[in-house]
């Protein structure tokens, strides 16, 4: 933890970026080498998307360059951004946390999706005087977002915290206002343990939640739970300790509440192992099976033209990404892919013409 907090602070101390430039080198093995046959300039890959990701794109950024010569741009626009601009062609990928859905599918024109990244969304808090990792479930988190428990000492909660002394400060969610993969997780969790919340909002990367205040990027939210007392919302991992927020412990499907980690993180990924027929593997809420299974865990996707000038390049990186790039996960909150869904991943990459 204490190494996982240098590499976070180092990375996001200067809140929200948008292109991301990281200098410096990192661990890996094996030399990856674009060749020059796809057209266009290989020497360069621009992306944009998913801000989950972009502590681990930043890393990769300096060591590939250095292994295969090859300038990676990443903006750390969100995954609704980042979706928007591969479907353009403004870019030569784009990375989600949200699957695309069968619209954005066939707007892209013949994308393929690949799980490239493991990492989890966490509920994050600020209330005055409260201990780190309170527990919650998905459905009284559902009500605070749907403003039926309005006060931190609701009874709900202070059942589920004995000993706990909680104010009547007011419950304030604090929610994404892009189009974010985050959200999309949130939301996707609140509507499998919540009837209520998945009537009246449902899952997308974009929900109308009824109540609260929005932020752009997960740096924004990161921001307004800060300043606010009473704040509750949603942030990838590699936030909670780049930012000192504190971190609430979700019940899983087996009525545990485990800490959000490499190694819960990866519980959840060795349940659900196998790809669907569209490429994406949902992660949220896995079995109660998955005993120490964190239940909002994610794979966040590489988004890329089946057919691409950059092929050659593309497939390059996009192997070493998967392989050798893997190992500056575990620093940052990504545990490394599991060995299945790097085959299968390896199949889709090599499909790139």
């Amino acid at each position: 933890m204490q190494r996982f907090r240098r590499s976070a602070l180092t990375l996001l101390a200067a809140g929200s970026v948008v292109l991301a430039a990281a200098c410096g080198s990192g661990g890996g093995t094996t030399t990856v080498t674009a060749s020059n046959g796809g057209g266009g300039n290989d020497k360069v890959l621009t992306g944009a998307g998913s801000t989950l990701v972009y502590p681990l794109v930043s890393q990769w950024e300096p060591d590939y360059a250095t292994k295969a010569g090859v300038t990676i741009t990443y903006g750390a626009i969100g995954s609704g951004g980042g979706i928007d601009q591969i479907t353009a062609r403004t870019v030569d990928f784009g990375a989600s946390d949200a699957p695309l859905s069968s619209d954005q599918a066939t707007a892209c024109k013949g994308c393929i999706q690949i799980p490239w990244a493991l990492g989890a969304t966490v509920v994050s808090y600020n209330v005055k005087d409260a201990p780190d990792h309170l527990k919650l479930t998905g459905p009284i988190v559902a009500d605070m977002f749907l403003g039926n428990i309005t006060s931190w000492n609701d009874p709900k909660i202070k059942a589920l915290n004995p000993g706990v002394n909680l104010p009547d400060t007011k419950v304030t969610p604090v929610y994404r206002s892009d189009g974010s993969g985050d959200s999309f997780v949130f939301s996707s969790y609140l509507s499998a343990v919540s009837p209520d919340f998945k009537s009246k909002v449902g899952a997308s990367t974009q929900p109308p939640f009824p109540s609260g205040t929005g932020a752009a990027k997960n740096s924004g939210v990161a921001a307004a739970i800060q300043s606010t007392d009473g704040a509750i919302g949603y942030v990838a991992i590699s936030y909670i300790a780049a930012d000192a927020l504190h971190a609430a412990l979700l019940q899983n499907a087996a009525g545990q509440y485990p800490v959000p980690s490499v190694d819960t993180i990866k519980a959840a990924a060795d349940a659900v192992t196998s790809p669907q027929p569209d490429g994406s593997i949902p992660l949220v809420n896995p079995p109660a099976s998955a005993k120490t299974a964190y239940p909002m865990s994610t794979y966040t996707y590489a988004i890329v033209p089946k057919s691409s000038p950059k092929a050659a390049a593309l497939k390059a990186f996009f192997t070493y990404a998967i392989t050798d790039g893997q190992a500056f996960g575990p620093d940052l909150g990504f545990p490394p892919l599991p060995s299945a869904v790097v085959a299968s991943d390896k199949q889709e990459i090599a499909s790139i013409s």
